[in-house]
C-alpha cells in the first residue's frame, strides 16, 4: 500500500467482500474494530495513511470512540466501490 488511493481501495475491497458475505454495517464496523486493534498493537505502519490511522486509533479513549472511527472507515471504504 504505497499511497492513499491504493490504501482506500484496499479497504473498499475488504468491505465489499464483507457485504457480499451478508455483513451489515454494524458487523463490518465490529470487524474493522478488531482489525484496527490488532494492527495498532502488532504492526508497524508502512505509509503515512497507516501512521495516521494508528495515531487516531491510539487516541481513542473508549469503545464508543473506536466504534465511531471504525464506522467512519467503513463508510469511506464503501464510497470507493
Amino acid at each position: 500500500m504505497q499511497n492513499y488511493d491504493k490504501f482506500i481501495n484496499y479497504l473498499g475491497d475488504q468491505v465489499s467482500k464483507g457485504e457480499k458475505m451478508g455483513m451489515n454495517e454494524d458487523q463490518l464496523a465490529k470487524a474493522a474494530t478488531k482489525v484496527a486493534d490488532y494492527l495498532a498493537s502488532s504492526e508497524e505502519p508502512r505509509n503515512r495513511e497507516e501512521q495516521v490511522l494508528k495515531e487516531l486509533w491510539k487516541t481513542t479513549e473508549n469503545d464508543d470512540e473506536k466504534k465511531a472511527v471504525a464506522r467512519t472507515l467503513v463508510r469511506m471504504a464503501q464510497k470507493t466501490n
